[in-house]
């Protein structure tokens, strides 16, 4: 069983014991819960000495858990609380207990992990729940943009505000991870404000101003079932009746789950090797958080280098960067030579033919130049769109694969696909589309109209792209769609032509594909990065040179 990106299973190298501790409940629901989370871990461990037990309320108790552990012969034990953050249980309770079994147990060693914390796994876990929540609201009511969406997350509520800061951190992860308009906080329980509090609270803020919101999407932080989850989804059912305006959608708990087991994992091979954990297992260089996968591994340094004092012909020379010129490989230049004599280019607007040119260097064939179309403008929006820094959107990794490299480094432009992305398959399963088109829908939710659209594989991504703009008004600098094949792409291309509201280029047709979807971005990079060069060279400032000059 293969463990997260940039996690792994605690290894079994070493023969200890583990018994799980949970707080219990007078609720059925919630110890049943936690009893088929304790399978699952075991599951995935099935040779370690596995027991559990609980604070109050239920049975086993931590000392016959305990008992347990050592009559099947385990002799170095560790106790991980069955809690989702730090507090008096886990900082008071169950030290207590633990001292009680080191002087019942001499012979045996006995250690304790942390509590689950805010762990990167169980953050995907919340993901899921709220996407869950977003396509079953979505499905009842229609569409509502995430930064059109107020994120209402409830904690357990405690006396430990160290605890409770820590549900006001994660909900600032969730919404900056996952792009909601704004967050909000509240307890179910000990902390204030508490949930009826939150929620008018909440119903105030999205009536604000006319509407600040659209929909609330209220999250209970909380491990299991119970009487504290059945709480908060009763409180939304009334505050739906309360403030009908609202829209309000509910998300389910974490609840047993696979990642969750994982995170259980870890915690007791840190106590077994006493390795606490700090709050640099939520940096974003150093773990998978969600929404800023991309972020690991990455070397801190700006951002806005590659184009910083390129923009004005009147910065002092020191300010200003010199960009090169681009200068093609002699071969490029030389099938650039013969493809200016392979077609009239005098009937193809000047400000479309380079990019035109590239397409034919690409298909290896001038007869496509009467099936494409290029929309008044198109690549003068695609240019400028690069020069304010847009990100450049693909539908599939070969259309990013096909930029080149070295024009996009010089010029500091971003590329994202999103088609791989663990939120891209969760929300193509729940909203049923195919994995292509949910990538062009998180990019309308995650860049808004700061991006370009560059679509060379799926009409469907086309499709999705074309709803976008028409229904919920999306503007990006630039959609380009090329796509080859013969289910639906005559229709998509088709339907991008007729989306007047964006600058747009496709062709009529079967071919295309993503090398020609890359071409068309590289032209408008190129030209990009000669009208700065013009702008930056010495004794040249003030002039332009376009790329086809070049």
């Amino acid at each position: 069983m293969s463990a997260a990106p940039g996690l792994s299973l605690p290894a079994t190298d070493s023969d200890y014991a583990i018994v799980f501790a949970a707080h219990g409940s007078r609720d059925p629901a919630s110890k049943a819960q936690f009893e088929e989370l304790i399978a699952q871990v075991k599951a995935l461990q099935p040779g370690r000495v596995m027991t559990h037990g609980f604070l109050e309320f239920n049975t086993p108790t931590i000392d016959e858990a305990a008992r347990e552990a050592v009559a099947m012969g385990a002799r170095e034990i560790v106790l991980v609380p069955g809690v989702l953050l730090a507090a008096t249980h886990a900082k008071n309770d169950l030290p207590s207990e633990l001292n009680l079994l080191r002087r019942e147990h001499p012979e045996v060693t006995f250690h304790y992990g942390a509590a689950m914390d805010l762990h990167p796994l169980l953050l995907e876990v919340c993901r899921e729940r709220l996407v869950e929540a977003e396509g079953a609201a979505e499905r009842a009511r229609g569409e509502v943009r995430r930064d059109e969406t107020l994120l209402l997350v409830v904690g357990r509520g405690t006396t430990d505000p160290d605890a409770n800061g820590d549900i006001q951190k994660l909900a600032r992860f969730l919404e900056e991870g996952l792009g909601y308009g704004a967050s909000a906080v509240c307890y179910s329980g000990t902390a204030k404000p508490d949930l009826p509090t939150g929620l008018a609270r909440a119903a105030a803020l999205a009536q604000a101003n006319g509407g600040q919101f659209k929909r609330v999407i209220v999250f209970p932080y909380l491990l299991f079932d119970g009487l504290l989850a059945r709480r908060v989804r009763e409180a939304v059912a009334a505050g739906a009746e309360r403030w009908p305006g609202v829209q309000w959608a509910s998300a389910g708990h974490l609840g047993p789950h696979e990642k969750v087991a994982r995170v259980f994992l870890e915690r007791a091979h840190e106590g077994i090797h006493g390795q606490g954990h700090m709050n640099c297992s939520l940096c974003k260089y150093r773990v998978q958080v969600i929404g800023y996968e991309a972020a690991q591994g990455q070397p801190q340094i700006g951002h806005h280098g590659g184009v910083r004092g390129l923009l004005g012909p009147d910065k002092p020379a020191p300010e200003r960067k010199v960009m090169p010129f681009y200068v093609p490989h002699p071969i490029e230049a030389q099938s650039f030579e013969i493809i200016g004599g392979l077609y009239d280019w005098s009937r193809v607007p000047t400000e479309s033919r380079y990019a035109m040119q590239r397409l034919v260097h690409t298909a290896g064939d001038p007869d496509i130049v009467p099936d494409l179309y290029f929309s008044p403008g198109a690549v003068e929006a695609g240019v400028n769109a690069i020069l304010r820094g847009l990100t450049v959107v693909t539908d599939v990794t070969m259309v990013q694969s096909g930029l080149k490299r070295e024009v996009l480094a010089r010029l500091g432009v971003q590329v994202w696909c999103g088609v791989h992305d663990t939120e891209t398959h969760l929300l193509s399963a729940e909203a049923g589309m195919t994995r292509s088109a949910a990538g062009i829908r998180r990019a309308y939710e995650k860049f808004g109209n700061d991006c370009i659209v560059a679509i060379g594989d799926a009409p469907t991504a086309i499709f999705e792209a074309v709803r976008l703009i028409r229904e919920r008004r999306w503007r990006p600098g630039l959609v380009i769609g090329l796509p080859v094949g013969f289910v639906g792409t005559v229709e998509s291309k088709a339907a991008l032509r007729a989306a007047l509201s964006v600058p747009r280029i496709t062709n009529a047709g079967y071919r295309g594909g993503s090398p020609w979807a890359s071409s068309v971005v590289n032209a408008c990079m190129i030209e990009a990065q000669n009208r700065l060069a013009a702008l930056t060279q010495p004794g040249n400032a003030g002039q332009t040179t376009s790329a086809a000059e070049q």
